[in-house]
């Protein structure tokens, strides 16, 4: 970090034609207090010129090793950094990188870096597949690196699959993750699958209405976004939300009790931990009505019969995927929140249950979360108001401690 207190950012851009979203990643950085170096490579400069780059970040532009050599960039600026994000990061720059290469101003800042470095690959889907690519990741992973998996979506020309730039703000989001962890945490899920539900599942009564909850998604959504900047591998069934796809997760759109769990337990076949922070119904209607159901005039509507859905969480306990796996729950509570959570998790046999106080006003859409962490071996740990990527951190700290006693 410089003398004025702003971490110190270094936004590596490869040429990919992605690089125009890598404009929109380097006004959050520096709008939100980081003190942004962009190192574009020549081919970068294709797509987004040196000019627009230093307006943006208030910094000069080295493309060169050649560049200023007086005060030795392709040494000091990896070594001043307190972060290095590549965005978008091409196939041949994670080649090059994986193998140590330092044939240009980025991959000598690579070599010279001694503080987290996160990747966001963009590319066409057969590049991303391609066995060379994945040996790539995965040697540039085991080294540390924060290796974001690619979005699913429109790519160029016509093509589509995966292998899209995620969003920048999402990538913003793991950055920021990754700067409050610092240099020191070490990136303690690399290696592991994780699995997580969000959202809040919809029961139809008719094609026009249904059962549902208040939940947003957020507090799911803070675990995938906090797993992916500690290394995990993240698989987010989300139901009926309205966030944007946290950077680096593998989403599955669900909408009912029947399909989350569905879903879930598919996920769950290979996964070291399954978190279900989604809001499941308990209950769905005995029959669907084909056709609207209609008002009619000095006539009480008729009662909706319910009938019981799957206890998902109590399932995913009872029956593990794979030897040691993980499974957390989250449960909403109104009233005597630890007595009925310590029940609670009694009852569903999950390894750890995040107890909270909801309400209209509380908890659910809000950005904030309280909550109390509930261990089957007896111990509690209490998360004051605050973010909810504070209380998700506070969740893999303690699913971490679990997987090291292996």
């Amino acid at each position: 970090m410089d003398t004025s207190g702003k971490p110190r950012v270094v936004l590596g851009v490869s040429g990919g034609i992605a690089a125009y979203k890598a404009c929109e990643l380097l006004r959050r950085l520096t709008e939100s207090g980081h003190d942004v170096r962009v190192v574009p490579t020549a081919s970068a400069l294709n797509f987004v010129g040196e000019a627009t780059w230093s307006a943006l970040s208030g910094n000069p532009v080295a493309t060169g090793v050649w560049d200023s050599v007086h005060e030795v960039p392709h040494v000091r600026i990896g070594q001043e950094a307190d972060l290095v994000v590549v965005a978008p990061a091409t196939a041949d720059t994670l080649a090059r990188a994986a193998h140590g290469l330092a044939d240009d101003l980025l991959t000598n800042t690579l070599l010279t870096a001694r503080c987290p470095v996160v990747f966001a690959p963009a590319m066409h889907t057969e590049m991303w597949e391609h066995p060379a690519t994945a040996e790539n990741v995965a040697t540039l992973r085991r080294r540390g690196a924060v290796v974001i998996e690619p979005a699913v979506g429109r790519l160029t020309g016509k093509d589509t699959g995966k292998g899209r730039l995620p969003d920048p703000a999402e990538i913003f989001e793991v950055c920021r993750r990754v700067l409050a962890r610092g240099a020191s945490r070490e990136r303690d899920l690399a290696g592991r699958h994780v699995v997580i539900s969000a959202g809040g599942t919809r029961e139809p009564l008719d094609p026009v209405r249904f059962l549902g909850n208040r939940s947003s998604g957020r507090q799911g959504y803070a675990l995938a976004r906090t797993a992916v900047a500690r290394g995990a591998r993240v698989t987010l069934v989300a139901a009926n939300t309205a966030l944007p796809d946290p950077a680096g997760a593998d989403v599955v759109r669900v909408g009912t009790a029947a399909q989350l769990r569905e879903a879930v337990r598919g996920a769950a076949a290979d996964a070291d931990v399954v978190v279900m922070a989604a809001a499941v119904a308990d209950f769905r209607p005995a029959h669907y009505a084909q056709g609207k159901i209609k008002k009619r005039e000095g006539r009480d509507p008729e009662p909706i019969a319910l009938v019981r859905n799957p206890d998902i969480l109590a399932e995913l306990s009872s029956v593990r995927s794979r030897p040691g796996q993980v499974v957390v729950g989250f449960a909403a509570e109104t009233d005597d929140v630890l007595a009925n959570g310590r029940a609670k998790l009694a009852r569903k046999g999950c390894d750890l249950l995040v107890v909270n106080e909801v309400g209209e006003d509380r908890t659910f859409g809000s950005e904030e979360n309280e909550a109390v962490v509930l261990g089957a071996d007896g111990s509690e740990t209490p998360v004051p108001r605050g973010p909810k990527e504070d209380l998700a951190d506070t969740v893999w700290d303690r699913v971490v401690r679990i997987l090291d006693k292996e």
